[in-house]
């Protein structure tokens, strides 16, 4: 059983969680370089006993916890720090001080959450036997954040488990949810470069149009999707830009297509990264012309262990009750670089519905949304949330 008095020990320090989202917030970084957002990190934590490390890749801080009651197992818990390139049109006293840039993804308070959860867990430090790994990680957005830090060796010695929290403004009102195996997509982005000979929009029949067949290969794409693949993996292939030509009466040389495709297992993103090459180049090619694709991989996919996830149910239910914990019954086919975390350390990552209480959340805006707001009050059941995982799995891993 958890601390009974957690959750409360946890709105106890609501203020200060609060307090340290709503700075970040107002300070909004980009990409693997967050120096301002790691210096409040540090300096709310600097009065726990906490051993910090930095890398050379990144701004991402680990600060890790001994427990006082002897060796034992190792927990990592994770946040994110950045934030996304975007306005905000949100009206808040402390909404972005920088233009162009927007915490509209909620990691200012998935970090300010686990800066919570260093509070609660060093102060019951002595009771802890084994370690606690704090990742207050950047470059979630698209930048490998967290395979940047791995790589730079920061997640050594590896945990036997980790776990992570993601906000969801458009979810009921501190309902936690998750699933085991596939949560999250892969996300890789493509690039294919149609080439023919231009010439005169009046004499078609002299030229090797490219526009003409970049639009029969985003239609071959589409179908590709459903007849290529099962339903029972499904994948998705977008198009979410065309680019051709300079003028109405000029046919162009070439033409860009650029999208992204994600899926729910590595033999599938494996697959459609070829199906799709192979597809624009003979689409191309029975037209005369040539088609060059680029594959830019993004992240894997997000898998989530069964055993993480059933721990993470019962940590759930024993702080805010039955009924607070919902099985989601399909993946999301968004991306996470938590991912990379978790194909080397069991765990998962889990929903945190942060609607204002009986708002309709159905109609409130979404993550990525230039008018995304929270309810801040749901932050110490999700600072409780993570300690609860690491104090739980400490003291009994997922048996």
């Amino acid at each position: 059983m958890l601390h009974a008095d957690l959750l409360e020990q946890a709105r106890s320090l609501e203020p200060q969680i609060t307090a340290l989202r709503r700075a970040i917030h107002a300070e909004p970084e980009l990409g693997l370089h967050t120096p301002l957002t790691s210096a409040k990190v540090r300096s709310a934590l600097a009065h726990l006993p906490l051993k910090w490390r930095e890398g050379p890749s990144t701004t991402g801080l680990v600060a890790t916890l001994q427990g006082g009651a002897g060796e034992g197992r190792r927990v990592l818990l994770r946040g994110d720090m950045d934030a996304l390139e975007m306005p905000e049109e949100t009206g808040l006293e402390f909404a972005s001080a920088f233009a162009g840039r927007m915490h509209a993804c909620g990691h200012d308070a998935h970090t300010a959450m686990l800066a919570g959860a260093a509070e609660l867990l060093c102060a019951r430090a002595d009771k802890i036997a084994g370690e606690v790994q704090f990742m207050f990680q950047p470059g979630e957005e698209g930048h490998h954040g967290a395979r940047f830090m791995i790589d730079d060796g920061l997640l050594e010695p590896r945990a036997d488990a980790a776990f992570a929290l993601h906000i969801m403004p458009n979810s009921p009102h501190g309902i936690v949810a998750g699933k085991a195996g596939p949560l999250l997509a892969s996300a890789d982005r493509f690039e294919i470069t149609v080439r023919g000979d231009g010439g005169h929009a009046s004499m078609p029949h002299d030229t090797l149009d490219p526009v003409p067949v970049a639009c029969e290969i985003v239609s071959a794409i589409q179908a590709m999707v459903t007849r290529r693949f099962s339903v029972a993996d499904p994948v998705v292939a977008t198009v979410s830009k065309i680019e051709a030509g300079t003028a109405y009466n000029v046919i162009p040389d070439s033409a860009h297509l650029l999208g992204t495709l994600r899926t729910l297992s590595a033999a599938n993103r494996e697959r459609l990264r070829e199906e799709l090459t192979r597809l624009a180049e003979h689409i191309a090619a029975a037209h005369g012309l040539t088609a060059t694709t680029v594959i830019v991989p993004g992240f894997p996919v997000t898998v989530c262990d069964a055993r993480a996830v059933d721990l993470g149910e019962a940590v759930a239910r024993e702080l805010a009750g039955e009924g607070k914990f919902l099985r989601l019954s399909h993946p999301i086919m968004g991306a996470e670089d938590f991912a990379y975390v978790l194909e080397q350390t069991p765990g998962a990552m889990f929903f945190l519905g942060v609607a204002h209480q009986g708002a309709d959340w159905k109609s409130c805006c979404s993550i990525h949304s230039t008018r995304m707001m929270l309810d801040e009050s749901v932050m110490p059941l999700g600072a409780a949330l993570l300690a609860g995982c690491a104090e739980r799995f400490l003291a009994q891993g997922f048996d």
